[in-house]
């Protein structure tokens, strides 16, 4: 004679470890597969010093397109220079130097779509936390052409966001490709 009630308890206790392991090895799975994700949307998240660069001259300009003046004062660090080397009426070079609290109050009172200057980011240079960069640029007011030349940037890292500290640019009509 049989003991079923032995047999029908083993089974009820195999079938528990085999649905035991089952939730187990769903769990690992599905752990893996986040684990798999967030490695890679860290490493997408990732900034390179180059990259927080590049944000930073490109939100100075987007900024400059969409007249806000809080944005483009926040693109700078505080004692920050702007200078402009432009010819006078004889045709001698002189340096235009520009408050940046006064350049975004300007920017931010000309209609949105203005000012919209593009820019080809060509050499960016890193040494820690100094950073210099070197933007050929067109200058559209209104839509309309106005200039042409190439802006030289210098940033500092400021509490791990970068800022520019200098920027110093040419402005001429003609040899703009």
């Amino acid at each position: 004679k049989m003991d079923f009630s032995r047999e029908s308890e083993m089974v009820y206790c195999k079938n528990r470890v085999i649905l035991t392991l089952r939730k187990i090895h769903a769990m690992l799975k599905t752990l893996s597969v986040l684990i798999f994700a967030a490695f890679f949307s860290f490493q997408g998240f990732a900034q390179t010093d180059e990259d927080g660069v590049k944000a930073v001259v490109s939100k100075l300009f987007t900024s400059m397109k969409t007249a806000d003046e809080q944005a483009i004062l926040s693109c700078f660090a505080d004692n920050a220079i702007m200078q402009s080397i432009i010819k006078d009426k004889d045709g001698k070079n002189t340096i235009k130097s520009d408050g940046v609290t006064g350049f975004a109050a300007f920017v931010g009172k000309q209609p949105q779509g203005a000012a919209d200057e593009r820019i080809v980011f060509e050499t960016i240079k890193i040494d820690g936390d100094l950073a210099l960069v070197w933007t050929p640029y067109q200058f559209f007011y209104n839509g309309k052409f106005s200039h042409c030349g190439v802006n030289a940037f210098g940033l500092i890292k400021v509490n791990g966001a970068w800022k520019i500290h200098y920027l110093i640019d040419t402005r001429r009509k003609d040899n703009c490709g």
